[in-house]
């Protein structure tokens, strides 16, 4: 028996006065797939990802979590979610692992629970040599891990993620990567990657979908976005597709960006 999307998004819409910013988008993800949400700003993917995830209300359509309307059952919903948001916010005089048991205790985990789950989470963004630092003191690079770290405790069936490697040094975005693509793989969760990042959707995800103000214009396998580019073009193939669906007008041949065969 076929196994049930664990996000089941359909006909999302979502209207600001005259504005629509999303227009009638779908999207399903079923255990294991990691699935990479991209689109130029402004496009709609943090407004779809607000919505999948409760933390804003449609104008119409329905999103749902491992099959319960994000909507009707918000609370029950949400504890198969973990979600890493643009820009996480957290207590910047608290130190991290006080941050991490707060918002352990905040997800319903008590006693061994917390300390498993801190501990779990600490491990898996290598956190251990700033524990005992404070939020405030932490690089850019750390207080993402951090934002990740929270998103975690709890061990979630599906993880919403913004962005997760901003701020990542090159060494620390291989190992995040490698982590997202071990939960997908090994873990079976169903992860969706908001990201500007191309090269990203390669090295991590087995489906891209883009949208373009507000609707979708690919859904498909990285190989199948790559494969739309011409064959001239040898480097940047992704850069290339991705301007050719969200340009309004097509991009003129021989763009300076994209290097052809002889």
């Amino acid at each position: 028996m076929a196994a049930s999307p664990l996000i089941q998004a359909r006909s999302l819409v979502k209207q600001f006065g005259s504005f629509r910013a999303v227009d009638d988008v779908d999207l399903q993800v079923f255990p294991g797939e990691v699935v990479g949400f991209l689109g130029p700003n402004g496009a709609g993917k943090t407004t779809t990802m607000r919505m999948v995830t409760g933390y804003l209300m449609p104008t119409s359509g329905t999103a749902s979590l491992a099959g319960m309307d994000i909507a009707t059952h918000p609370r029950e919903a949400k504890r198969h979610l973990g979600y890493l948001p643009e820009g996480a916010p957290a207590y910047p005089d608290m130190r991290v692992e006080e941050f991490l048991r707060f918002v352990a205790r905040a997800r319903g985990l008590r006693g061994a629970e917390v300390r498993a789950g801190v501990n779990r989470a600490s491990d898996l963004l290598e956190l251990g040599k700033v524990r005992r630092q404070t939020v405030e003191t932490l690089s850019k690079g750390f207080k993402r891990r951090v934002g990740f770290a929270q998103a975690l405790l709890h061990d979630p069936s599906i993880l919403i993620l913004d962005e997760p490697t901003d701020g990542l040094d090159p060494n620390q975005k291989h190992e995040v990567r490698g982590l997202i693509r071990r939960m997908g793989e090994e873990g079976g969760k169903a992860i969706v990657l908001s990201t500007h990042i191309l090269e990203e959707v390669e090295a991590v995800c087995n489906r891209a979908v883009v949208i373009h103000r507000g609707k979708t214009v690919f859904d498909g396998t990285p190989e199948a976005l790559d494969q739309r580019a011409p064959a001239k073009v040898t480097r940047n193939r992704l850069d290339h597709v991705f301007r050719e669906l969200t340009q309004d007008q097509a991009p003129q041949a021989g763009n300076k960006d994209d290097e052809v065969a002889a």
